[in-house]
């Protein structure tokens, strides 16, 4: 297990959430932190990534990329905004 920040995530993310996810913030269902996604601590394995907050430890984002396909999950994200569209 290679254990990264949310950075990590931004190719798989941006065919989702646009050119630049990392700066995507989420509220934390946990803990209701707000944080962007490039903050996020991301461990990744061979099966997937998990993106979880650094104040509670909740699982905030799961990424799974199979071939052509990617699927992203966000169990623990209350909510989701776009810093770039403030």
């Amino acid at each position: 297990m290679v254990i990264v920040d949310g950075n990590a995530l931004a190719g798989a993310l941006a065919e989702v959430l646009g050119p630049e996810p990392t700066v995507i913030e989420l509220r934390c269902a946990g803990c209701d932190r707000l944080g962007a996604v490039g903050l996020t601590t991301v461990y990744r394995t061979a099966m997937g990534s998990v993106a979880r907050c650094r104040a509670c430890d909740t699982v905030l984002v799961t990424v799974v990329e199979s071939g052509e396909q990617c699927w992203v999950g966000l169990p623990g994200a209350r909510t989701m905004v776009s810093a770039l569209l403030r």
